[in-house]
């Protein structure tokens, strides 16, 4: 099968326009949500491939690359509402919500926000809020991992720092640096970050996330509901991750019902870069 185009388009969603890249016109929804410091171009490996089977729909997140920057609406309940609109911008009733890192933060909240929205859910290294709130108040070197998130919360530095002193060598180590398989990250993917990093704003609309999340805690993400998953739920997880350290696994057993775990030794953080292959099996295997 020839794989779909990937188009790109626009939508006015929630009060902002959303850059979003496109391909299938399959029966079902697939929303791919990604982190920071990424943009799109963190699925541009899996939509084509993907796209052969669904409509695949991968969003530049509010304040990333080509979509708007407000300065407002990075606390958890927006950005599920801007899920939840794309949902029904592109003619939905419910999604396969996938999402890595922040994004995945963003899944586990609209999977608990609406249930009814969510056909299934996959979450690439990103635990589940109650997992990842219980981790950092019993695991100190979990919380040492995180130092930068402490660094985000002061105004104004990290993106001066990030934008105007350090931005190709922060991309550089951020991506390839991270990851066991060195060819993972082209020079023309590097490039692609840091232009998209460069856009006006972009570095502190990213930071913004975090520092919402400082302000509202992790418990805002489980808003109204007792912080259980009830749809089938796919975690995809690369082992060697230097942020989230493996133990993060197996406490999901205790949040979601219906759970497949899927272990990616000797890979990174950015397991969908690194091993694509490997996740897109699995993810269509989990969607039938």
């Amino acid at each position: 099968m020839i794989q779909p185009e990937i188009t790109h388009h626009y939508a006015h969603i929630n009060g902002i326009r959303f850059h979003y890249a496109k391909a299938g016109n399959g029966a079902r929804l697939v929303l791919l949500l990604h982190g920071f410091p990424d943009f799109w171009y963190s699925w541009h490996k899996l939509l084509g491939p993907l796209g052969e089977h669904f409509t695949v729909v991968a969003p530049d997140m509010r304040g990333y690359n080509l979509t708007d920057k407000p300065d407002w609406g990075y606390e958890t309940d927006v950005l599920v509402q801007d899920v939840v609109g794309f949902i029904d911008e592109l003619g939905f009733e419910r999604a396969v919500v996938v999402g890595h890192d922040w994004g995945g933060a963003i899944a586990w909240a609209t999977a608990l926000a609406y249930p009814h929205r969510v056909e299934r859910l996959v979450v690439l290294n990103c635990p589940h809020p109650l997992v990842f709130e219980a981790e950092l108040r019993h695991n100190p070197a979990q919380l040492r991992k995180l130092w930068y998130m402490g660094f985000f919360q002061i105004p104004w530095l990290p993106e001066t720092l990030l934008l105007h002193a350090n931005l190709d060598w922060v991309v550089e180590q951020t991506f390839r640096g991270d990851v066991y398989d060195k060819t993972a990250f082209s020079d023309d993917d590097l490039r692609a970050y840091k232009t998209a990093l460069a856009q006006p704003g972009a570095i502190k609309c990213g930071l913004n996330y975090y520092r919402a999340a400082a302000r509202h805690g992790l418990r805002a993400m489980t808003r109204n509901s007792d912080g259980l998953i009830t749809m089938p739920t796919l975690l995809i997880w690369g082992e060697g991750d230097r942020y989230l350290g493996k133990e993060l696994i197996e406490p999901h057993a205790r949040y979601v019902s219906d759970l497949r775990i899927h272990r990616i030794p000797r890979c990174s953080h950015w397991v969908q870069h690194e091993r694509p292959a490997e996740v897109l099996e699995v993810m269509l295997d989990f969607l039938g």
